[in-house]
């Protein structure tokens, strides 16, 4: 049977879902499994997982992602919230079947689920609502995502100096420019209660700064000016009335365009082409 690596990153804060999320996985048919546990700068039982990791400081999202990554043993690896459970048993077998199908996938997008059976559009990979429809995608949602561990390591995993916010914008676009591609499968599913990300004290600073980091890094020139331009405008118009919201979204973007973290290595007009094409074009 083939070993699946799950990397779940935690804070302690969550022991019940953390249980359940790890029993969802032992129950998986067909696979070996392999609990990589992250402990990114809080406690948990550390009896839950088989590979167990302290950084004993928070490395953010994408830093624990890569901790985890490096030290999972197999081939295919499933990134899980601590607070999601995988919605059958034969979730990880059908995943490697994907995999197998089409050597050009590094990433299953997978379907998540809310208490009423609904999908937030945050955690869907496409501009449109369509929970039903598989097919390729541009991005994906990073606490229920099956990845070929080959592929994040050949481009260099997530950019861990996001810390939170984008990393999986920024991942999926330097894979489609080395020619891997990302798939949406609607059959694999995952239950995750409903949230906001608006629970996160940073999250209006971190996504504004985070989409100017993301722009430098990736677009050409004229493309970057207006991908920041449409989002500051989305982002103020959609929290015109709170102002909290508006003076973190202005000042992220300020921190973005003067701390300038990372070197430029913009995408191919090709791969701009090919997000254009399957639906979501690099400005919005």
């Amino acid at each position: 049977m083939e070993l699946v690596s799950v990397v779940i990153l935690t804070m302690g804060d969550r022991p019940q879902e953390l249980s359940s999320a790890i029993n969802s996985i032992r129950e998986q048919k067909g696979v070996l499994t392999e609990v990589v546990l992250v402990i990114n700068g809080g406690t948990a039982e550390p009896d839950l997982g088989d590979v167990l990791i302290e950084p004993k400081v928070n490395l953010g999202i994408p830093g624990g992602r890569n901790a985890g990554l490096m030290e999972a043993n197999a081939e295919y690896v499933l990134f899980l919230d601590d607070d999601a459970i995988l919605a059958n048993e034969n979730i990880l077998l059908d995943a490697i079947r994907h995999m197998k199908s089409d050597t050009n996938l590094a990433v299953l997008a997978l379907h998540i689920f809310d208490e009423d059976k609904k999908v937030n559009r945050r955690h869907h990979p496409r501009l449109r609502l369509r929970p039903e429809i598989p097919g390729y995608v541009t991005s994906f949602p990073g606490g229920a995502s099956f990845v070929r561990k080959t592929a994040l390591k050949e481009i260099g995993s997530f950019c861990k100096d996001f810390f939170y916010g984008l990393e999986e914008t920024d991942l999926a676009w330097r894979l489609y420019d080395s020619g891997w591609r990302i798939k949406y499968c609607p059959e694999l599913k995952v239950f995750h209660p409903r949230t906001t990300p608006q629970r996160h004290r940073s999250f209006y600073f971190n996504t504004a700064r985070n989409r100017v980091w993301l722009s430098q890094r990736q677009l050409p020139l004229i493309l970057s000016f207006f991908y920041v331009s449409i989002w500051l405008s989305i982002s103020i118009g959609r929290n015109i009335f709170r102002l909290d919201a508006c003076k973190a979204i202005v000042l992220g973007t300020i921190d973005g365009v003067r701390s300038k973290r990372t070197e430029r290595s913009p995408i191919s007009w090709r791969t701009v082409i090919e997000l254009s094409r399957l639906g979501r074009p690099p400005i919005i």
